[in-house]
């Protein structure tokens, strides 16, 4: 079997732009984001998600490219890129990097070549019409974009585009551009990143279907794979496929499409979970999706950097979910998800935080969080769509939250303000202090390091004694975890499961606990559970191991 490093990797998805100015200029650059690759080691991270660092008017967060091959300068040079993988690989750390080839910016040279003229050989690289045509493809951001066609005047053409009007879907039915795909996965491998997130997965087929209906278009994943494991051979595949889960297995292809996929029906249920204080919705949820096949795995998350998608779940648990943590109609986005942070989603309550870092932590395959998730950072609901998630890392308190090596230069992008500004919430701060989110979210990281069970068995919710208690069982071929999270604020009661017989119940050791911090740094270290039952705290959680020997 190929090495499968991703299945237990943990994900950090940081922003470049937005995490640590090494020259002065108040952007985050990849300078910056090197110099602090100890501190995402120091956490447990094992792989950097790479949010858009390439060359962008960026009118949408970087994912508006004009080179695909490139380095902003704003943040730096390749030169600065090969840098930041070659200490990233000292430290152990794998790198995902950002596949964006569903569309382009309207500023890119091959649609400014191919809007100049139909004799343009990058015409044929964009989907262009003489009148629109009804496709069922509706706009991706419909509170901005009404329609996905737009008429420009100097091809005097429609142009298709997904997403906003500045960014033109790119033909990938057309051979030339899926050639374009394979130089792009080609260099960035050849430089030493170890994969990519793959954006817009289910367009980007939609389009290889025009060419070839064979697999409803998804031949295109398993040749994307073919040619990147030519590359390098653990290299990975994370999709976006927000789809029903019934359409997961065809993405995976058995192995041969994509190696990792974003869960979006698990994070939609997590977060009716949440709202519910009951465990049954994401107990279920993990119940009813295919597993996925040998050498892939899914990737779960709480926040990201666009909206908390709910397009998952019913009508009515949307709007559940968006009356318990977005009661005003300014937190809501696209008549389907929510545009806040973690943390105010959470009213900035560091258990209940921890809690669902558990949780995350707990779900089969690779956890992904999000930079500042780890500290309780805010957001700023002054900015407009997405952006409002968007604001600078808070490393220290002050004028400038130490975003920059300068001491007095000011990130360019606006700091969050108030309960959730960077006097209240930095990283130097909670460093030092017990019992701090960063340091439950470290212990947290710590312990998941030390099970890898959860990223290669198969998950077995178990339903306790108490539908608040969300419960995880993995069985390794000699041994057993169980994980355990109260979703509820009360202290709950619940009894562990056993193989029956009285002998086997005090067969369970402690891997990882809430209470461990809870407890003071006095205390004597825990010990093995000697019962056959476990009293969580509120908003508490505890990781159990099988003793060696028990029976299973």
């Amino acid at each position: 079997m190929r090495a499968t490093w991703y299945r237990n990797a943990i994900v950090y998805q940081v922003d470049p732009a937005l995490f640590y100015d090494a020259d002065g200029d108040g952007v985050g650059d990849l300078r910056g984001l090197t110099e602090r690759l100890p501190y995402l080691r120091g956490l447990g991270v094992t792989c950097v998600w790479l949010l858009p660092f390439y060359p962008s008017p960026f009118r949408d967060g970087g994912y508006d490219i004009t080179d695909h091959l490139g380095v902003d300068p704003r943040l730096g040079d390749v030169a600065d890129m090969a840098r930041f993988l070659e200490t990233a690989d000292d430290l152990g750390i794998h790198v995902l990097v950002e596949l964006v080839m569903q569309h382009t910016s309207d500023e890119h040279p091959w649609f400014q070549d191919a809007r100049s003229s139909r004799r343009s050989r990058y015409r044929e690289y964009y989907v262009w019409s003489d009148e629109p045509t009804d496709e069922g493809l509706k706009p991706v951001f419909p509170d901005v974009e009404d329609r996905v066609w737009t008429w420009d005047e100097e091809a005097q053409q429609f142009y298709r585009h997904a997403f906003y009007r500045f960014e033109p879907d790119l033909a990938l039915d057309r051979p030339r551009v899926r050639e374009e795909l394979d130089r792009v996965v080609t260099y960035w491998l050849r430089l030493g990143v170890s994969g990519f997130r793959v954006d817009a997965v289910p367009l980007m087929t939609e389009r290889a279907r025009v060419a070839d209906p064979r697999e409803d278009g998804r031949w295109l994943l398993t040749d994307l794979r073919r040619a990147v494991r030519h590359q390098r051979a653990q290299a990975v595949l994370l999709g976006e496929v927000d789809v029903d889960p019934r359409e997961y297995a065809g993405y995976f292809a058995d192995g041969q499409g994509l190696t990792m996929l974003l869960d979006f029906w698990v994070n939609g249920h997590l977060f009716l979970a949440l709202a519910r204080h009951d465990a049954r919705p994401l107990h279920e949820a993990i119940r009813a999706e295919p597993p996925a096949p040998a050498d892939s795995a899914y990737a779960n998350w709480l926040r990201n950097n666009d909206e908390l998608d709910l397009e998952r779940l019913s009508a009515d648990e949307r709007d559940e979910v968006l009356e318990a943590f977005a009661p005003l109609g300014s937190m809501r986005l696209y008549g389907r998800g929510i545009r806040r942070r973690l943390a105010p989603v959470l009213d900035g309550d560091a258990r209940r935080i921890a809690l669902a870092h558990a949780i995350l932590l707990s779900l089969p395959g690779a956890p992904v969080l999000r930079y500042g998730d780890e500290i309780g950072m805010g957001d700023d609901p002054s900015r407009p769509e997405r952006e409002v998630v968007r604001t600078p890392m808070q490393w220290a308190g002050g004028r400038t939250a130490g975003f920059s090596a300068y001491p007095d230069v000011a990130p360019r992008v606006a700091l969050v303000d108030g309960a959730f500004g960077p006097d209240a919430v930095n990283v130097a701060d909670q460093n030092v202090r017990r019992g701090s989110l960063l340091e439950r979210v470290s212990a947290l990281v710590r312990a998941r390091l030390t099970v890898p069970e959860i990223g290669t068995a198969p998950p077995e919710p178990l339903d306790l004694d108490d539908p608040a208690v969300f419960a995880l069982r993995y069985d390794g071929t000699t041994s057993t975890v169980v994980l355990l999270a109260n979703l509820c604020p009360d202290p709950v009661r619940v009894e562990l499961p056993t193989g029956g017989r009285p002998e086997d119940a005090p067969g369970w050791l402690d891997v990882h606990s809430s209470e461990w911090l809870d407890r003071g740094a006095d205390d004597d270290e825990p010990v093995p559970v000697v019962h056959d039952d476990v009293t969580l705290p509120g908003y508490g959680y505890r990781w159990l191991r099988r003793r060696p020997g028990s029976p299973l």
